[in-house]
């Protein structure tokens, strides 16, 4: 099959100006590299005719084509650009020299051949009003930033430097292919998706490898990751370079499982030669988009064991366009017809061309089939391109009214309205953000090994506005035995509540260790435990802090229901020995015990009691003031009584006979009032004093246990608390002694016995309080001061008081004034035998 005539008229135009060109209203220039570029031992840089170029590229012809179809679709189409058809120009930018010069003819003034340098260049009318391309970075660099002094636009299909979205800088570029920038945060995406936080980063000697391993570096320290090598792929290198030799152990020395190569097909090639070279296997490759669809590299021999790549893929173009594409190249005239017709179409076509036009551009045919999605996508990057330099121009020259009001166009103008463009192309939204870059954005492809012949899978997609990644694990087929994802991490994940103690300059590298008692692990810093609040704990290793237990000896306790039985017992007790006294205040019993002053005992010992209700419940700025001043002084009140009614009976029985002023004395100035009032009052002092220099008030004490807290009272100042104890056990030493002196009285009046084991009763429980107040805090202790209270003031009612009502109730023939006369006969005879 002969070749088409268009490649022979592209190889002619070649080999003299290196354009294809084509009249119009308004004219295109088209930028694609269809020869590659030749070499040259010269550092003088020349721009030769590019038929001198080594190779022929038909990626750069196919998309060339792309744009000769866009051109004719839009001509022939009735509602877009009505009455107006577009030209282009077709340049082969072969080198940077030959993109350099088509750049400069595509701004020759109208009419003329040169660029004229004015001051103001908003009158300046050039031959195209749009640029399309070029494909590669470094040439979008020069060809943007001379385009952005006039303000032409340029729409590149394949330049996806991120450089180029500053506007201060190339204000009028604009592109059809997604930003680096996009493809770096899909990257980062994609390795957070799968864990992978050890990992490498090389990237091709250009300012494509070089900008974009920066900008996806600076992403993964941001973040939880960390790069374990990053390195620089040598440029025009083969297999036998020492350089990449070097590269690829450095990578394997990394002990990495997952690499990312952010580089061009160009300096990938060799690079994966190498890989296979030196045995390296069982990796994860994460690939650009540039070579992650490149045959030539799955081509190479031995590749299918360096293990699994995966790789970014411009959004899956829709196969309509294509088979429309397809259809219209095998449309074309027959070989004969175009080569007769090439010359007049072409304006004339100077010189002859040195390429054999028995070479096929094979990288258009089947378009639809999808063997090389490289060309597919990249084919309708320049048609959308095309279609919206149109769309532009359709809303400069005011044709929505259904014809084109033709006039002079400025690059400026069209700027303006290609910027706003908003239009769907087969599905796909084509328009603009504010730095000039599309809307768009990747299928995340993983090379399939099953097969003799490339393929890949769509196994997820990374979506911009808002920026979301999804994976369909389903359709993940990793090199792995177990078919799982592999790992790559310098460090294992530490248990639930360890820190992570770094080990090297890598925070991905470190130790574990647990956090101690007291301190949790917050998630959002994995290297630092953090201190649970006051009312908070945790034990250790732990990833959060818990609510303290709030302790307090509570009502609804069931040792605070015996202990508060007890209590109101012990009151009914009192209660009613009151009422049995009341009722036989006559009797000798009574008048012995103390006449009405068992109603001041019995209402001191009921208070004194009463204050044992304060232990109960949380503890109060009133029932922390009432704990100690209420019992001390109640119970001041009746070891007084109980003093002065022992004193009153050894003064009418031994000392009346030796000192009879002196009963008589105690009698006539009030003594028994003034005693137990002076030392109440003693008592009251002592209490107060303790209580004014440090008050027992509520507090909350959390150093008892690391779960809970216990709401207690604080103690007074120890000299305060001290006084007031050591006054109430002098005391109760002093009704001992009385009443141990009087224990050769009359039965009747002897209570020695009674008094002195209520009293050492009331010692030893006093004592064990105070021995076990350290071994026990909140409401244990409180539970332990209750029940202290109660076996004090049980054994001074049990041994004062209930020997009495026992009397008066089952020996009532014991309290009759002969029964105390007998016995007083009996003491005196028994006085006077001795």
């Amino acid at each position: 099959m002969p070749l088409p005539a268009l490649l022979c008229l592209c190889a002619a135009a070649a080999a003299a100006s290196a354009s294809l060109p084509s009249r119009g209203d308004y004219r295109l220039a088209g930028l694609f590299q269809i020869h590659g570029p030749a070499p040259r031992a010269a550092a003088r840089p020349l721009v030769d005719g590019c038929d001198d170029a080594a190779t022929f590229k038909s990626h750069g012809y196919c998309l060339s084509q792309a744009m000769r179809f866009a051109v004719e679709e839009i001509n022939n189409s009735s509602t877009l650009l009505p009455n107006v058809t577009l030209g282009y120009d077709i340049h082969d930018t072969c080198s940077e020299p030959a993109s350099l010069h088509a750049t400069l003819r595509a701004l020759a003034r109208k009419g003329k051949k040169e660029v004229e340098v004015l001051p103001n260049f908003g009158r300046y009318e050039p031959e195209v009003v749009a640029v399309i391309g070029p494909d590669s970075t470094q040439l979008a660099l020069t060809t943007a930033a001379i385009l952005g002094v006039f303000l032409m636009p340029e729409i590149s299909y394949e330049a996806s430097l991120e450089m180029l979205s500053l506007k201060r800088f190339y204000p009028s570029f604009l592109r059809t292919i997604p930003s680096d920038r996009q493809q770096v945060k899909a990257i980062f995406l994609l390795l957070r998706q799968f864990g992978w936080s050890w990992v490498a980063l090389l990237g091709s000697d250009n300012a494509y490898g070089r900008d974009g391993l920066d900008a996806l570096y600076k992403l993964l320290t941001a973040s939880d990751m960390c790069v374990a090598y990053r390195g620089i792929i040598p440029v025009n290198k083969d297999t036998s370079s020492p350089e990449l030799h070097n590269l690829v152990r450095v990578l394997t020395d990394a002990r990495v499982n997952v690499t990312v190569v952010f580089s061009n097909r160009r300096s990938a090639h060799p690079f994966f030669e190498v890989v296979v070279q030196r045995n390296v296997t069982g990796m994860v490759w994460v690939g650009s988009e540039d070579w992650s669809l490149a045959q030539t590299i799955w081509q190479v021999p031995g590749i299918q064991n360096i293990g699994s790549v995966i790789g970014m893929s411009v959004e899956k173009t829709d196969s309509t366009m294509l088979g429309r594409f397809e259809s219209w190249r095998r449309a074309e005239e027959g070989p004969a017809a175009e080569c007769a017709g090439s010359t007049e179409a072409g304006g004339g076509i100077r010189g002859s061309t040195q390429l054999d036009c028995t070479q096929r551009c094979t990288g258009c045919h089947l378009l639809t089939a999808a063997p090389n999605t490289y060309d597919a996508q990249a084919s309708f990057n320049v048609y959308s391109a095309v279609y919206a330099v149109a769309h532009g121009l359709h809303e400069l020259l005011g044709c929505a009214s259904g014809v084109c009001t033709k006039g002079t166009v400025y690059p400026w103008q069209l700027l303006q309205k290609v910027k706003q463009v908003n239009f769907t192309l087969y599905k796909s939204r084509i328009s603009f953000d504010a730095n000039g870059d599309i809307h768009k954005g990747y299928d995340i492809i993983m090379w399939n090994w099953s097969g003799l012949s490339w393929a890949f899978d769509v196994i997820g997609t990374f979506r911009v506005n808002p920026d979301r990644l999804s994976i369909d694990q389903g359709k993940i087929v990793w090199h792995t035995k177990d078919q799982q994802a592999p790992t790559s991490v310098c460090s294992k994940a530490c248990q639930p509540g360890e820190k992570r103690l770094q080990q090297s300059r890598h925070r991905c590298c470190f130790s574990c260790v647990a956090c101690p008692p007291g301190t949790f692990l917050n998630r959002s810093d994995l290297y630092s435990c953090q201190s649970c609040g006051v009312d908070e704990w945790a034990p250790a290793g732990s990833e959060a802090c818990f609510n303290r237990t709030v302790e307090f000896l509570s009502w609804s306790e069931p040792i605070s229901w015996a202990l508060l039985t007890l209590t109101v017992l012990l009151m009914l007790l009192m209660a009613g020995l009151a009422v049995l006294f009341a009722l036989n205040a006559s009797t000798p019993v009574v008048k012995s015990a103390g006449g009405k002053m068992c109603f001041l005992m019995l209402g001191a010992l009921a208070c004194a009691c009463g204050s044992l209700f304060c232990y109960f419940g949380e503890p109060t700025w009133h029932t922390c003031l009432l704990r100690l001043p209420l019992f001390a002084i109640s119970f001041t009140v009746f070891l007084s009584c109980v003093a002065t009614r022992s004193f009153q009976i050894i003064c009418i029985f031994k000392l009346n006979a030796r000192w009879p002023a002196l009963y008589e004395a105690w009698l006539r100035r009030r003594g028994p009032v003034l005693f137990v009032a002076g030392s109440t009052a003693a008592q009251a002092v002592l209490c107060l004093a303790a209580e004014a220099a440090s008050p027992s008030v509520p507090r909350r004490d959390y150093s008892s246990s690391a779960e809970r807290v216990v709401l207690e009272c604080a103690a007074s100042t120890a000299a305060g608390r001290t006084a007031a104890i050591a006054y109430g056990v002098l005391l109760s030493a002093c009704c001992f002694a009385l009443s141990y002196a009087g224990k050769d009285l009359p039965a009747s009046y002897n209570e020695a016995k009674c008094l002195t084991c209520s009293l050492l009763l009331h010692l030893t429980g006093s004592a064990a309080v105070v021995c076990t107040q350290g071994a026990f805090r909140g409401r244990e202790e409180a539970a332990v001061l209750v029940l202290g209270g109660l076996c004090t003031l049980g054994a001074l009612l049990g041994g004062y008081f209930v020997p009495k009502a026992f009397i008066i109730l089952l020996r009532p023939r014991l309290n009759t004034p002969e029964h105390f006369q007998m016995a007083i006969q009996l003491y005196t005879q028994r006085l006077a035998a001795a």
